[in-house]
């Protein structure tokens, strides 16, 4: 009966047909797309193609017994596609991408069918084309959380659901607290509190990583002033740069903006920016660094060792200081360990490295007493983690201070 019954839907997408058009032209385009119809059409039988407009076509199966009825068509029409068409004297090949629906008829709605069928073409499209996607319930539920996420960080600025978290990093030797790290926080009205792998990388996507990232700043630097009114040996404050705020051009005014304003001294100031948002950069953002650490702020590379390191940039960026990545810290266990003794031949390179050019390093990710006397011994100067001090409200830091006088 209806109850059973079962349909399946098939999004395909021609990969590179807007080269074919572009390159040959419109005529030789829609006498390839003529072609593909034709060789889908056989591919799959009974079944109804029918072309949605440009390069798509839809399949429709209807009375499908499971998923793998629809996942053979797909296979039979990526096949099809994927054979070299005689066009107009050219030999043309081009593949496709598949979005794929199989689901029990009851409960479901044509919309609701082609518009996971158009999700799925998506995920097929991204992770690589010239393949089929299946789709996924609980992925389409993360990715909309992801989606909802993402459109309510405007409003959340706005309704201050933002807060900074400050890490203390500790020298090594004395012990002292010379810096923080300001890590951002989001008090999410249902969700609860949401940690920066939550929403960082959304921010990133969207471009709202500069407006959120310019607060994070400006509340970092409000912060380390009103640190610093209380005692002068305060801490420095570093923040994390998004690649997007580096290659942002109104970066060095905003810098010095807020510096004016708050009255902190650019030396209580670092910006920590990884390799990758290095790599990524022209000129620019490299020219709006030297200009800041011209000004007397701190510049460090956060997470060095895990990117693309292609160590020329130090010699050109006004760095004063290498974060070595928790990855690497995490491996000093034991001295008896053989992949720990590695973890720490590497992290004695890095070191020695870092200062033949000056610059001071701070491990991350120390979480035990061994593991901080491991770094000492090497010659880092200072470390951060969970044996040092875990992130916490500013009061945390007041404390801190309050005892080291």
């Amino acid at each position: 009966g209806k109850r059973d019954r079962r349909i399946a839907v098939c999004f395909v997408d021609l990969d590179g047909f807007k080269v074919v058009n572009d390159t040959l032209g419109h005529q030789v385009g829609d006498q390839l797309l003529v072609s593909v119809a034709q060789r889908l059409r056989k591919a799959v039988g009974e079944h109804l193609v029918a072309r949605l407009g440009g390069d798509e076509f839809v399949i429709l199966m209807e009375d499908t017994t499971c998923t793998d009825d629809a996942l053979k068509i797909a296979d039979a029409a990526l096949a099809a596609i994927a054979t070299p068409a005689r066009v107009d004297g050219h030999s043309l090949s081009v593949s496709a991408s598949i979005g794929i629906v199989e689901r029990p008829v009851e409960g479901t709605t044509a919309t609701e069918l082609m518009r996971a069928a158009d999700i799925t073409l998506h995920w097929a499209k991204s992770s690589g084309k010239g393949r089929w996607a299946l789709f996924d319930p609980e992925r389409n539920e993360r990715e909309m959380t992801r989606y909802a996420l993402s459109a309510a960080i405007p409003t959340a600025l706005e309704r201050g659901e933002f807060y900074l978290d400050y890490q203390p990093l500790v020298s090594l030797r004395s012990g002292a607290l010379i810096g923080v790290e300001a890590l951002a926080r989001w008090r999410h009205p249902e969700l609860g509190l949401l940690y920066p792998d939550r929403f960082i990388s959304l921010a990133e996507e969207t471009g709202l990583i500069v407006r959120l990232g310019g607060w994070v700043l400006a509340e970092a630097c409000a912060q380390a002033r009103r640190w610093l009114d209380v005692n002068p040996q305060a801490p420095y404050v570093s923040v994390n740069l998004a690649v997007r705020q580096v290659q942002d051009p109104g970066l060095v005014d905003d810098v010095t903006m807020l510096l004016r304003q708050t009255g902190l001294p650019p030396h209580q100031l670092q910006l920590e920016i990884t390799e990758s948002a290095i790599m990524s950069a022209s000129d620019e953002p490299v020219h709006a660094l030297r200009h800041l650490a011209d000004l007397g702020v701190r510049v460090a590379i956060d997470d060095f060792g895990t990117g693309y390191s292609n160590l020329a940039y130090l010699r050109s960026l006004p760095v004063r200081e290498l974060k070595v990545a928790g990855s690497f810290v995490s491996g000093l266990r034991e001295p008896s360990d053989a992949a720990s003794r590695t973890d720490e031949r590497i992290l004695a390179a890095l070191v020695s490295l870092a200062h033949s050019l000056d610059l001071t390093v701070t491990a991350e990710g120390v979480e035990t007493a061994h593991q901080a006397d491991r770094l000492r011994a090497i010659g880092c100067e200072a470390g951060q983690g969970w044996h040092l001090g875990r992130p916490g409200p500013p009061e945390h830091i007041d404390a801190l201070l309050t005892a080291a006088r």
